[in-house]
């Protein structure tokens, strides 16, 4: 699965990630090693999640190209992250958002590869958008957020029912790249609204 679309999904999705790791790590007061490894867990936990549920080598996930990627990101950041810290949860929350809609897609599309199954694709999607963003947070001490938060996983499922419907359509580069936004939208709004939602809702009551 090597399209443009693919490669595209890969990158934005490997960074996203790579860098909500660093993000937290920096939040969790880890020095360098920590935000390395934070990062290089949450970019390929949940691959690893995946590939492990439906039966393909993990060994397929590592390749030098992506390694050199995720190494990059997290080496500008942790330069760059006297100037980031202040601004850790707005820009970690975006980066996450990213991570989830890219790596749900990716996941999706994975295991279509090995079939139509609709139990195996919103799965696959499942566990890749959330099983590395899940792994990070146990490592830096704090509840995952996937865990405290349904929309996380509401949409990864989403984007698994939409892939098995759409198939192979979701690697062109523009509905590929819009799914990608209406999930980081979605998400983001559910971030910053949902106390106000929820009061509202309790008022009502």
């Amino acid at each position: 699965m090597e399209s443009l679309g693919w490669l595209v999904l890969h990158g934005i999705g490997t960074c996203a990630y790579a860098a909500s790791g660093a993000f937290v790590a920096l939040q969790a007061k880890y020095r360098m090693i920590g935000v390395f490894i934070l990062g290089l867990t949450t970019s390929f936990g949940g691959g690893v999640i995946r590939n492990t549920v439906i039966g393909v080598p993990v060994t397929k996930l590592w390749d030098r190209e992506t390694l050199l990627l995720v190494v990059g990101t997290l080496a500008i950041l942790y330069i760059l992250s006297t100037k980031w810290i202040h601004h850790w949860k707005k820009w970690g929350l975006f980066f996450d958002s990213i991570g989830l809609a890219s790596f749900s897609l990716q996941g999706a599309l994975y295991a279509r590869q090995f079939g139509d199954n609709l139990g195996m694709t919103v799965m696959a999607a499942l566990f890749t958008g959330i099983g590395g963003g899940v792994i990070r947070d146990l490592l830096a001490g704090r509840k995952p957020i996937a865990l405290r938060e349904e929309i996380h996983a509401i949409l990864a499922v989403l984007v698994g029912v939409a892939v098995a419907i759409g198939g192979r359509g979701f690697l062109e580069p523009i509905p590929l790249l819009s799914t990608i936004s209406i999930v980081v939208a979605v998400r983001m709004f559910a971030v910053r609204y949902k106390d106000k939602v929820w009061d509202k809702l309790m008022l009502r009551r």
